[in-house]
C-alpha cells in the first residue's frame, strides 16, 4: 500500500472485553457514543478471535504477529524471550516515537516485582499492570499521589457481594490513561507516532465507578446464556469453574450466586465498558483539536473476552466459547479506509501486525504469521472472506493445572481439544449457536470430529516458527 506520509498509529487495547459490548454492532443496553463513532469512520471486523484466552499469550501474539507457540509466551508469569520483536519495536527501528501508558504483560510482574522488559521500543513508558499500588513503580500510583490522593482511600466505597464501587471516574486508571495518551499526542505533533492506550478495564474485579454503575439497572440487564442441564456434557474444567471461578476456592463463588447477582455483574461490566468509551472519546477529541485525525491509524480492540455468567461460568480461559476468544475490532483511518464497512470474515488479532506494516509502507518480516487486513480496510477485498478458520490455544496458562487445550473454529463447526485427556468439545455453530450442546461424545459426530482434529492438528503444525529460513537445499 502506497502511502505519501508516515500516519501516526494509536492503539487502543481494553483488557478482556467481549466482542458483544459496542452499542453500535448490536447492543442496545450499553452507550458507547464514541467507539460508535469509530465504528462509522472505520471498518469492524465482527469475527475477530484473540490466539489465546489468557492475558500475556494473547498479548505476545498480537504484538508480534506471531502465534503462541511460536513466540514461545505462552503462559501469564513467563517473561516474551528477548529475541522476539514487538510491533513497537518495530515502528521504532522505521523512526516512529513510540510510548504507552497502562498495561503490557509481557512478562511477569507478581509478588511485587515489576514487569521486566526486553528491547520493546517504547520512548514513552508509563507502565500501570493494574490500578492497586501493588508496586512503587506504577506510575497510575505515582499520578494519584502528585494529586493528593491514594488508591486505598479511594476504593473504600461499598460493596455489594459480587459488584464494588469503584475509584471515582476522575482518579480512575482508565482515565489515567486518557491523560496520558492526549499529553503524549499533543507533545508530538510534527513527528510520527506510535502510542499504546493499555487500560486494565474491564478485567475484573466488576468496580466500575459509582456515577456510571448507576446509569445500569440490574433490572434491565439479561441473564448469562445458560441451558440447564448442559454441564453434564461439559468438561472437568467447566464443571469446576461452574462453582468457583478459576477453580479458586474462596475467591469469585460461582456456583453460589443468585440471578440478582448475575445481573449486577452485568450491570457493572456494562458500566466499565462506558467508562474505557467515554475516555476513548477524549482521546480522540485530541486527534481532531491538534489536526491529526486524518493521518492517524486508530484500532480499537482487546486482548481477550470475558464469560460473564455465560454456561455459569465467570473470566477467561482455558475456555474457548466465543465469549472468551472473541474480540472487538474496530479500524479506523478516514484518509485511506472504508467508513462504515463489517467484514463478517474469520479475522485473528496475529492479523494486526502485517495490517499495519503494510498500511505504512514498511516491510513485513517472514517470521510474522499474520495475514494483512489492508485489503478488506481499502476495499479491495469480499468482506464476508478472509480465513478458513482461526485458530486459539492455551498451554497450562493460568490457575488450572495440565490444562492444554487448542480451537480450530470455522464458519460453522467449533472443536476445542484438550491434549492429555478424553475430554473435548464439539459445536455445530448452525444449530447451535450459543454453544451449548457438546457433541464430542455424539456417535453421530465421530467422523466429523474426527476431520476436525486432523484440521486442529494441521493448523497447530502449520503455526510452527518460519524463521529461520531455509537457506539452500542441503
Amino acid at each position: 500500500m502506497e502511502t505519501d506520509s508516515s500516519p501516526n498509529i494509536l492503539w487502543l487495547c481494553t483488557d478482556q472485553q467481549r466482542h458483544d459490548t459496542i452499542h453500535a454492532l448490536g447492543n442496545g443496553l450499553i452507550r458507547t457514543p464514541h467507539v460508535d463513532r469509530l465504528v462509522e469512520q472505520g471498518v469492524a471486523f465482527t469475527q475477530t478471535y484473540c490466539q489465546s484466552p489468557v492475558c500475556t499469550p494473547s498479548r505476545a501474539s498480537f504484538l508480534t504477529g506471531r502465534y503462541p507457540r511460536t513466540t514461545r509466551c505462552r503462559q501469564n508469569g513467563q517473561r516474551i524471550p528477548a529475541d522476539e520483536i514487538t510491533v513497537s519495536r518495530m515502528f521504532s527501528d522505521a523512526g516512529y516515537h513510540c510510548g504507552l501508558a497502562g498495561k503490557l504483560h509481557l512478562s511477569s510482574c507478581s509478588d511485587g516485582k515489576v514487569e521486566s522488559r526486553i528491547e520493546d521500543g517504547y520512548h514513552d513508558f508509563r507502565w500501570s499492570h493494574h490500578p492497586q499500588p501493588d508496586w512503587p513503580e506504577n506510575a497510575y500510583t505515582q499520578w494519584l499521589n502528585s494529586k493528593g490522593q491514594t488508591w486505598d482511600k479511594l476504593y473504600a466505597g461499598p460493596s455489594t457481594g459480587y459488584v464494588k464501587e469503584g475509584v471515582p471516574a476522575e482518579f480512575h486508571q482508565t482515565t489515567w490513561c486518557a491523560e496520558m495518551a492526549i499529553d503524549f499526542i499533543r507533545s508530538n505533533q510534527g513527528r510520527p507516532w506510535f502510542f499504546s492506550f493499555n487500560c486494565f478495564d474491564p478485567h475484573h474485579p466488576f468496580d466500575p465507578p459509582a456515577k456510571y454503575l448507576a446509569n445500569y439497572d440490574p433490572d434491565d440487564m439479561p441473564l448469562p446464556k445458560v441451558q440447564k442441564g448442559e454441564l453434564d456434557s461439559k468438561t472437568t474444567f467447566q464443571q469446576l469453574d461452574a462453582q468457583w471461578a478459576h477453580n479458586n476456592p474462596g475467591e469469585f463463588h460461582t456456583g453460589a450466586m443468585t440471578d440478582d447477582d448475575r445481573r449486577q455483574v452485568t450491570a457493572a461490566y456494562y458500566a466499565m465498558c462506558e467508562l474505557i468509551d467515554d475516555q476513548v472519546g477524549r482521546v480522540m477529541r485530541t486527534l481532531d483539536e491538534t489536526g491529526q485525525r486524518d493521518n492517524t491509524i486508530v484500532i480499537f480492540m482487546s486482548d481477550h473476552g470475558e464469560m460473564l455468567g455465560d454456561h455459569g461460568l465467570y473470566f477467561k480461559g482455558p475456555h474457548f466459547y466465543d465469549a472468551t476468544v472473541r474480540v472487538p475490532l474496530v479500524i479506523s483511518w478516514p484518509r485511506c479506509f472504508q467508513s462504515n464497512l463489517r467484514v463478517t470474515g474469520l479475522t485473528e488479532l496475529v492479523d494486526l501486525v502485517p495490517t499495519l506494516l503494510e498500511a505504512c509502507g514498511l516491510e513485513i518480516p517472514s517470521r510474522v504469521q499474520g495475514r494483512s487486513l489492508v485489503p478488506h480496510l481499502t476495499g479491495q477485498a469480499d468482506p464476508q472472506q478472509h480465513r478458513d478458520h482461526v485458530f486459539s490455544e492455551y498451554y497450562n496458562s493460568w490457575t488450572h493445572k495440565n490444562a492444554y487445550g487448542t480451537m480450530l473454529r470455522t464458519v460453522t463447526e467449533k472443536i476445542t481439544v484438550y491434549h492429555g485427556s478424553d475430554q473435548g468439545e464439539l459445536y455445530d455453530l448452525q444449530a447451535d449457536p450459543d454453544e451449548f450442546e457438546n457433541l464430542w461424545d455424539r456417535a453421530d459426530h465421530q467422523a466429523l470430529k474426527a476431520d476436525l482434529i486432523r484440521r486442529c492438528f494441521d493448523a497447530s503444525v502449520f503455526g510452527m516458527d518460519p524463521d529461520p529460513p531455509r537457506l539452500g537445499p542441503f
